[in-house]
């Protein structure tokens, strides 16, 4: 397949006084896949619409390749689209839906086409079968084989993993991924959720109320997400008010805090992930406080706990080890650090 960039630039939609998209950009690289994740009603289906040409966006403009798309009807924008229903047509066959997309080509093209298709998707033999006869996952793989069967200069997924269980997601995610890598195709994935996202994404756009708040790779949205929507929404958080005293110096409650920089800020809050937080810490590690554990939860590969912060009652730390770094408690209270080199500082 031939690969090709895509530029999304000042994307706006409104539906009557609802502004479901507020100037939205975007590059996306040749042969990538970039992910547009944020909850229900932050414009990411929108947007997935607009560059589609199921909506017509109010401004802005849509380049695929080199060319201009933002007045084409969908069907001369060159894209495959797989929906979160997969939209297969019961009355077909595995093989006539597959080949839908094909109907300008001769017989014998159709043929190896959809035979092509099958092999790829691992659905050999089914060619026969009807929608009605295959599980979720396999109905998920004849829509992918549909969706790229004219050989598009763009894949579309909206919410392509909803309908699926958990353990049958995780892995059709490896296995899209991988196809994805092999044959090149610049995507686009919209997707509420997050562990998708991580999974699978070159980039990730973080959406909120029709903006982009970061975007990023999923390193860098885990480990340095933009803003407080970001950090919040993606993965688990520890946040702790912090004010500076005339001194300059940083204070959580009554305790002094290092914080990771210098910051012109007189109040704001301070932000970790569980797994920095530090248990029994030794004394080279700063912001150590007195804690008492509350409870401890096991989940499987790691665990959790909840801790209280002694001299700031009312603060609690949420924690994450493996269960092999779980420390013997002699007994509730403990100290707990929260390095500055692992602390972001919000307004």
């Amino acid at each position: 397949m031939t690969q090709h960039n895509m530029q999304v630039r000042g994307i706006h939609k409104g539906f009557g006084a609802f502004q479901a998209l507020d100037g939205v950009s975007l590059d996306v690289e040749a042969g990538e896949l970039v992910c547009l994740l944020g909850p229900s009603g932050c414009g990411k289906t929108t947007l997935l619409r607009c560059i589609a040409g199921l909506e017509k966006q109010d401004r802005g403009s849509i380049v695929i390749g080199s060319r201009d798309v933002s007045n084409l009807p969908p069907q001369a924008r060159d894209y495959g689209i797989l929906f979160q229903s997969y939209a297969l047509f019961p009355n077909l066959s595995v093989a006539q839906n597959i080949a839908y997309g094909l109907s300008g080509d001769s017989r014998e093209v159709v043929r190896a086409r959809v035979s092509e298709m099958l092999e790829l998707v691992g659905l050999l033999g089914s060619e026969k079968k009807y929608p009605g006869q295959l599980s979720g996952g396999q109905q998920q793989r004849v829509a992918l084989a549909r969706a790229l069967a004219p050989k598009p200069s763009l894949l579309l997924l909206d919410e392509p993993m909803s309908a699926l269980d958990a353990r049958v997601r995780e892995h059709l995610c490896g296995e899209l991924r991988q196809l994805q890598k092999n044959l090149g195709v610049t995507t686009l994935m919209v997707t509420h959720n997050q562990d998708e996202a991580m999974l699978m994404a070159d980039r990730i756009a973080v959406m909120n109320q029709g903006h982009v708040e970061q975007y990023a790779t999923p390193q860098q949205i885990y480990n340095q997400p933009a803003t407080p929507f970001v950090a919040e929404f993606v993965g688990q958080g520890n946040w702790l008010p912090f004010a500076c005293g005339q001194d300059g110096s940083a204070r959580v409650g009554g305790l002094q805090v290092q914080l990771p920089q210098a910051k012109a800020l007189q109040q704001g809050r301070l932000f970790c992930r569980p797994e920095a937080v530090v248990i029994n810490p030794h004394e080279g590690i700063d912001n150590q406080f007195h804690a008492q554990m509350r409870d401890v939860t096991f989940l499987g590969n790691r665990c959790r706990m909840n801790f209280e912060l002694t001299d700031l009652p009312g603060l609690t730390l949420q924690a994450e080890l493996s269960p092999e770094a779980m420390p013997r408690l002699a007994s509730q209270d403990i100290r707990v650090a929260l390095p500055s080199s692992s602390l972001q500082v919000f307004a």
